[in-house]
């Protein structure tokens, strides 16, 4: 397994299992929203300079996504610029930044604990810092895996990064479950058509500190990301197509072994070919390949990740990430009811 002639796969896996971080940070960053957003509904309709209402609250919830489509935007002139490894690195700052400042958005600027306009504004463009990095791990964590995996296991290890992103969305419910303890969520009572009042008996710890520390737990894995991925490599083809092909043959000795210089020749002469039209495999490859990533949001999966304590309350489905049972009685029709 760690031989001169074949490489270390030990190696191979602690660099892989690096990269897959930014996958379970891809899916964290995503859902960590969902146990969150109710006290964080409850925190800024308490505001006196603005009305916080549903599409606001929708807007909020979802910010992350605009980051997203910058960042997949942003992904393959950063991979190609910066290379895989800084720009993983990037990734990673943006995520830590993104969770400590939504944990204290009011940083520097504003009063602590006052819910403002301003301050609404100051969390969502942290939240869409993580977006950014988002769509920066969504494709370069795979490109990364893919440019340093063995052929022959491949496909195994980049799918190790889709794996990640499902438990990181898995995760954070137990961490936010864990986070909540014996709090309960607020109570948010309808008081108008699109108006809504917290409930006097709402914890007041879930409107002021909870949705705080749910999003600054991914501060912690955020930090190690971005430290741990300092002591990777470069991608073995990056390095070639910049012209470093001593650093690139020796990060492959250690990865694949002997059979190196075989596999530096073959990603040259494949980096140097660049002459092949857009559709040179079909103009059905390309939209398969488009419209699964297109159905997969259309399903409607988003909404089920941001909202599913919401939804689970709705179908009466009691427990602490929700809200007591005993405040259930006495609130009137909810936020829930317009999903």
């Amino acid at each position: 397994m760690n031989s001169q002639d074949n490489g270390s796969r030990i190696y191979l896996y602690s660099i892989v299992c690096v990269a897959v971080l930014g996958g379970l940070l891809f899916g964290y960053d995503t859902a960590v929203i969902s146990g969150a957003e109710k006290g964080l509904q409850a925190f800024f309709l308490g505001a006196k300079d603005f009305v916080y209402t549903d599409v606001i609250h929708g807007i909020t919830s979802s910010s992350a996504l605009i980051g997203c489509i910058i960042g997949s935007a942003l992904s393959g002139l950063l991979a190609s610029r910066l290379g895989r490894k800084r720009s993983l690195a990037v990734a990673g700052v943006l995520f830590f930044i993104s969770a400590l400042g939504s944990y204290n958005p009011e940083f520097l600027f504003f009063e602590h604990g006052k819910p403002t306009l301003p301050l609404l504004v100051a969390f969502n463009i942290y939240r869409i810092i993580g977006g950014i990095g988002v769509g920066l791990a969504s494709a370069i964590c795979p490109m990364y895996i893919a440019e340093v995996a063995p052929s022959d296991i491949r496909g195994t290890l980049v799918s190790w990064n889709q794996f990640a992103i499902i438990f990181g969305q898995l995760v954070v419910y137990f961490v936010n479950f864990l986070i909540l303890g014996e709090h309960t969520n607020p109570v948010i009572e309808r008081i108008g058509e699109t108006l809504y009042s917290v409930n006097p008996d709402s914890d007041p710890w879930t409107i002021q500190t909870g949705w705080r520390y749910m999003f600054g737990s991914e501060g912690f894995v955020a930090f190690a990301f971005t430290i741990l991925v300092c002591f990777v490599p470069e991608s073995p083809r990056y390095l070639a197509l910049t012209g470093r092909d001593s650093k690139a043959l020796s990060v492959l000795t250690k990865i694949n072994g002997s059979k190196a210089k075989e596999i530096l020749d073959d990603i040259k002469n494949t980096v140097s070919v660049k002459s092949e039209k857009l559709f040179s495999f079909g103009v059905m490859v390309i939209f398969v390949g488009v419209m699964l990533s297109v159905f997969q949001q259309a399903v409607g999966i988003n909404a089920v990740l941001y909202y599913a304590p919401r939804i689970f309350d709705s179908m009466g489905m009691g427990n602490p990430m929700v809200q007591a049972p005993s405040c259930r009685g006495t609130s009137s029709p909810s936020f829930s009811d317009s999903l």
